[in-house]
Parts: structure tokens; sequence; C-alpha cells
């Protein structure tokens, strides 16, 4: 998934336009229509914005694409969590599929993923 890619995820599991989006982050709707579009490559500042406005996404999955898994901040009442993965556990659905990625939706339609290993 290429970083476009990555805002148009966002936009869509916010339910969010290009002009929405653009206001949700504070810049002109021209210039996420050039982003969005590949004629313009969005600045540090743009990609700063959009994680201001949207914290639960990690800058490392935004930027490359690549998410921690060594890291979990659970939201709500609960507290920040660090978790160390001593051994990486084999989870299958059936003989011949294996879990390598689960995504998790919270109800303010931010999102994390764990992979495997």
């Amino acid at each position: 998934m290429e970083l476009i890619d990555r805002f148009k995820y966002l936009m869509k599991l916010n339910n969010l336009s290009a002009s929405a989006f653009a206001d949700e982050i504070g810049v002109q709707r021209s210039s996420v229509s050039h982003i969005l579009s590949g004629r313009n490559k969005p600045s540090m500042e743009f990609i700063q914005k959009v994680i201001a406005r949207f914290p639960k996404v990690s800058a490392d999955w935004l930027i490359s694409g690549v998410t921690n898994t060594e890291k979990m901040e659970l939201s709500g009442n609960q507290a920040n969590l660090e978790t160390k993965i001593t051994s990486t556990p084999t989870l299958s659905l059936n003989n011949n599929k294996t879990i390598t990625k689960i995504v998790v939706f919270y109800e303010d339609n931010t999102f994390e993923e764990f992979y495997k290993g």
C-alpha cells in the first residue's frame, strides 16, 4: 500500500471526503486534491497535521506502511501497555490458513494493525 493509499484508507475509515479530510487536518482542499491525484507529494508538515488530528495512527504506518507490534497504546480507561513478544504463537483457522495480521477497529473510527513476527 502506497502513502496515498494510506491517506485514502484513513479517509474511508473516518467517512471523510477529500474536502472534509482537508478541513479536519487544517489544510487547503486543493492540497489534498493534488496529493491524492499524485500531482504533489505530501510535505512533512502535511503528515504531521494528519498525525496530530488522528493520534491513534502510527507515524511509522502512515509514512512507510510498517507497524510496531511491540507497543500497543490502549484507549479509554486503560493505561498504555508495552508488550514484549517472547515467542511467536501460531494461530490457525484451519489446517491451511495462518493469521498474519489483525486489524482492530475502535468506536471512534480509528484502527491499529498488528502483524505476526
